[in-house]
């Protein structure tokens, strides 16, 4: 048998998406600050009459433009972006904006840094999100409001942009990373599927015809061939169950599941000779749902070992409509006598009520049994919704 087709190697990592976005957040950020960095150097030239100590505010004003070049270089590396950088960044913010009063005098009415602070409080936005959005308009809009003796309608306008827009931008910075991270692993799950696709097509063409046709020869020829081939059958199950699980990516992961792959699973592993029929594509349901039903067809499986012997066959039948699986679970024993489950019941024995009847009543569904000298069929009916 050739060897499955080998995969060209694949690419190297790429960085994480979060970073990306982040890394392209902060290049934006860099052109705000060079645009309100403009700002604040043409109004306080304009306003340089405001100055009682001009020398002072134009070393302020000078100190500013140079910290927005020494920002856009430092937060361009990661690895530079740590808290040190952004304590100090929003430091600088704050003193100058605490110097204020103490350049232009009591009765100023513009800040020396005016919206120059946005600076800081998008770079805080940006890492911390809202939480550090929020953090640092507080103090901004504490910074600014304070040493004011009077507050006019044009400050409080101000502060109310600055307490909203920072948790704002923040909140918007997170969700653009996190839209980011789903995006990278919708395409991770959807390469991986492929992939399994891409197997299971290897194998089916190999591996499980080798199998399926040992099966058919050694039942065909006898003897220790025919134990071969049983053997050949059942690796051939099991091996298709492995397919079915892994050909299935979840819409919503750990909490889906498929359920014909669960029953092909838990059939191959039953002492009892079962032979699974389960509809050609997956059938996704509940965790809790798969794992109810798939016990109650192995309490049916287990009854028939019981009653019937490791000798006996058994069919598992799974047929899915819109809005409920019907798994019809039938052997080839003598059957059950006539109110022998009842009596079963009524001698406290409550084996098939509460393993079968009890699970699948459970999810919402019904149980039907029939019984007769060909053998005893169950049919389990279960809401998939």
């Amino acid at each position: 048998m050739s060897a499955l087709p080998q995969r060209p190697p694949a690419p190297a990592a790429r960085a994480d998406s979060a970073l990306a976005v982040e890394d392209r957040l902060y290049s934006a950020l860099a052109l705000v600050r060079v645009v309100v960095t403009i700002n604040m150097v043409g109004l306080n030239a304009y306003r340089r009459d405001n100055f009682e100590h001009p020398s002072i505010g134009l070393v302020i004003v000078l100190a500013l433009a140079a910290w927005t070049a020494a920002a856009i270089w430092l937060y361009q590396d990661r690895r530079r972006r740590a808290a040190v950088l952004l304590v100090a960044d929003l430091a600088i913010a704050l003193g100058a904006l605490a110097a204020t009063p103490w350049v232009k005098g009591p009765d100023y009415l513009a800040t020396i840094p005016g919206f120059w602070v946005m600076g800081a409080l998008l770079a805080w936005a940006i890492h911390w999100h809202w939480k550090g959005g929020l953090a640092a308009a507080v103090l901004l809009s504490a910074a600014d409001l304070l040493p004011r003796s009077v507050v006019d309608q044009g400050n409080y306008g101000n502060v109310f942009l600055v307490l909203i827009g920072g948790p704002i931008v923040g909140y918007m910075c997170e969700s653009l990373q996190r839209m980011a991270r789903e995006r990278d692993a919708a395409e991770h799950a959807a390469a991986a599927a492929e992939e399994r696709t891409r197997l299971a097509r290897a194998v089916h063409d190999g591996v499980l015809q080798v199998l399926t046709m040992t099966q058919r020869r050694g039942a065909a020829a006898g003897g220790e061939w025919a134990e071969l081939g049983r053997l050949a059958g059942e690796q051939e199950r099991s091996l298709r169950s492995l397919i079915r699980q892994q050909d299935t990516v979840p819409t919503a992961p750990g909490t889906q599941v498929d359920l014909a792959g669960a029953l092909e699973e838990m059939a191959t592993a039953h002492p009892v000779r079962v032979e699974v029929a389960t509809p050609g594509g997956a059938v996704l349901v509940d965790a809790h749902v798969a794992t109810e039903t798939v016990a109650a067809v192995r309490a049916c499986l287990d009854n028939v070992l019981t009653h019937v012997g490791p000798d006996a066959s058994a069919w598992v039948l799974a047929q899915a409509a819109p809005d409920v699986i019907t798994i019809s679970v039938r052997d080839d024993g003598p059957g059950i006598a006539p109110g022998r489950l009842e009596q079963a019941e009524a001698e406290g024995r409550l084996g098939v009520v509460s393993s079968i009847r009890g699970r699948i009543e459970g999810l919402g569904g019904t149980v039907a049994m029939d019984s007769g000298s060909w053998g005893t069929e169950w049919e389990l009916a279960v809401p998939l919704a």
